[in-house]
């Protein structure tokens, strides 16, 4: 199977307890990430009572607009990430602050079912397209072979999970980075806002740009007030951007 596409799926949001000694006059809708943040900054000039009477949305454009990001950090959303190649994951664990990763091993996974995530580049272009496949299918055939062949090669290794997993890292070097991965990533409201800025701009490399763009469409169905800033449009080279108006939250 190819893969044109990313697929992001929610896999945990915030949940907010308020403490009922310290009661916030809320106003306006609001999800629960958002409402954590709000109270975590009014907690830190105790202004529950909401002196200037707004709305969780608008108290946390004005957190946004004055850069007071560090409240933001208390809201955490976990996304699965699948229909991505190992090229991206590579660039998006550089994003070390504010995120956790859980990534499909190819040590212990049989990869002779691989999928292969079709470079956005390449896609329209069935020259290109038949080439590309033609490469990337010769070198799962060559995997599956030196898996094979490394399973008689350590035959001498009584117990066959290990055995498995010796074939497996060896023979996985053959794979192109255009393998197809999963990678559950957690991280922070800031810090999402801060890869979603970097990789969804037009000097993103286009698969993490895509997933960028895919991803920012998820948070902020997700937690509005927090990505409200961001603009989606359609660049210069005809495929879809995002840009920020408040840097450094």
């Amino acid at each position: 199977m190819f893969h044109t596409e990313p697929r992001i799926t929610v896999l945990s949001r915030p949940h907010f307890a308020e403490p009922a000694h310290l009661p916030v006059q809320w106003m306006g809708e609001s999800t629960d990430g958002e409402r954590l943040a709000e109270f975590a900054g009014r907690l830190c000039y105790m202004s529950q009572k909401n002196p200037a009477s707004r709305t969780t949305r608008d108290y946390l454009e004005n957190i946004k607009k004055q850069g007071h990001g560090s409240v933001l950090e208390h809201a955490n959303y976990s996304l699965l990430l699948e229909g991505v190649s190992r090229s991206l994951t590579h660039e998006l664990v550089r994003h070390r602050a504010g995120f956790a990763y859980s990534q499909l091993s190819q040590r212990y996974v049989d990869e002779s079912q691989a999928e292969f995530v079709v470079p956005p580049a390449i896609i329209g272009d069935a020259a290109l397209e038949g080439a590309w496949k033609a490469q990337v299918t010769g070198a799962q055939a060559a995997y599956v072979a030196l898996v094979d062949e490394l399973m008689t090669r350590y035959a001498w290794v009584d117990d066959k999970v290990h055995r498995r997993k010796m074939a497996r890292e060896a023979a996985r070097g053959v794979l192109p980075n255009s393998t197809e991965t999963k990678i559950v990533v957690t991280g922070n409201a800031r810090a999402w806002r801060t890869m979603l800025e970097l990789r969804s701009s037009e000097a993103a490399e286009l698969e993490i740009r895509r997933c960028a763009v895919a991803v920012l469409r998820v948070l902020a169905h997700e937690a509005p007030a927090f990505f409200s800033d961001f603009e989606i449009y359609q660049a210069a080279d005809r495929r879809e951007a995002a840009r920020i108006s408040f840097h450094k939250v």
